[in-house]
């Protein structure tokens, strides 16, 4: 009988699915612990995070802890898998939109004066593996929000199954990673722009074996500043939130880093997303803006439709 826990982790929902309840409490804790470490590392809203201390010292040589290096390597392998559509040096220009702090603590503040910041590419950030340094130039700060949850659920994963020695499901706030066996017909995943919604809620429902599957979407993450909506994704061309052509992306990958990266190029790329899908044999599930479903590269029909 699968078993499961839910808990809040990195300003998001989390859940724990086990194939047997013997392994889950020994799961839980391995994914508690990992995302403990994971924030200490790369949380935005930390002051004693190593990321905020990163960005503090902008230009300047600083060391690095072997977490933080990957979550770094990931994002920029991202940056450049993506042609720079998922850009970890979004840092200033997300922060400069009013997405400061921890999303429920925001708040319309009233008329600002904006400054949009586009950004700077994976060149800006240098690493010194000798030494174990990064220092990113141009006076860009680093948001590694895009991959280091994707991240943190491959890493919890398999840390989880490490632990339990049984499946395990990981799923940080629409981004999901599968380790050890599959119950009997896979992995029942529902498909839906909030990540929060109860695991027998009606909907679209997937299977899978192995894995991962990420969603990226434009109607949770959304704030007002100065009286304009805003959403989190960012077209690092512009600085500014990506136009919504796509309002909802949900990928399928062999890693959640890969889903998630796709997921969100895909907000960003708007109608040029489904070609680059196809051709890397992503399967896809993309909701437009008025609500349209397109599914690709393998994803099955819903309800009884062609996709």
């Amino acid at each position: 009988m699968i078993a499961h826990a839910e808990f809040r982790a990195l300003g998001t929902g989390a859940r724990v699915l086990t194939t047997h309840q013997s392994g889950l409490d020994a799961a839980v804790t391995a994914v508690q612990r990992e995302l403990a470490q994971i924030d200490q590392a790369c949380s935005r809203f930390r002051g004693d995070s190593e990321l905020s201390q990163l960005n503090r010292r902008s230009g300047s040589w600083v060391a690095v802890s072997p977490l933080l290096m990957t979550a770094i390597d990931a994002a920029v392998r991202v940056c450049r898998m993506t042609d720079g559509a998922v850009d970890p040096t979004m840092g200033r220009a997300i922060r400069m939109l009013g997405y400061d702090r921890n999303f429920a603590d925001l708040r319309d503040e009233g008329p600002i004066n904006l400054i949009i910041q586009p950004s700077g590419g994976a060149d800006v950030i240098e690493i010194d593996r000798t030494a174990n340094q990064v220092r990113v130039v141009g006076g860009h700060e680093l948001d590694l929000g895009a991959t280091a949850k994707a991240l943190a659920a491959d890493r919890c994963a398999r840390a989880a199954f490490e632990a339990s020695q049984i499946g395990v499901l990981v799923s940080l706030g629409g981004d999901i990673a599968i380790a050890g066996p599959a119950p009997a017909e896979g992995w029942s995943i529902l498909i839906a722009e909030d990540h929060a919604a109860p695991l027998d809620s009606r909907g679209e429902v997937i299977a899978l074996n192995a894995g991962a599957i990420a969603t990226s979407t434009t109607t949770l993450r959304r704030w007002r500043q100065g009286g304009i909506d805003r959403h989190h994704i960012l077209d690092p061309a512009t600085g500014a939130p990506a136009r919504e052509h796509w309002r909802t992306a949900s990928v399928v990958a062999a890693n959640c880093v890969d889903a998630n990266a796709a997921a969100t190029a895909v907000i960003v790329w708007s109608e040029a997303a489904a070609g680059w899908l196809q051709a890397h044999r992503l399967p896809a599930r993309l909701v437009a803006a008025d609500g349209s479903i397109r599914r690709l590269a393998g994803w099955p029909a819903g309800n009884g439709d062609a996709g």
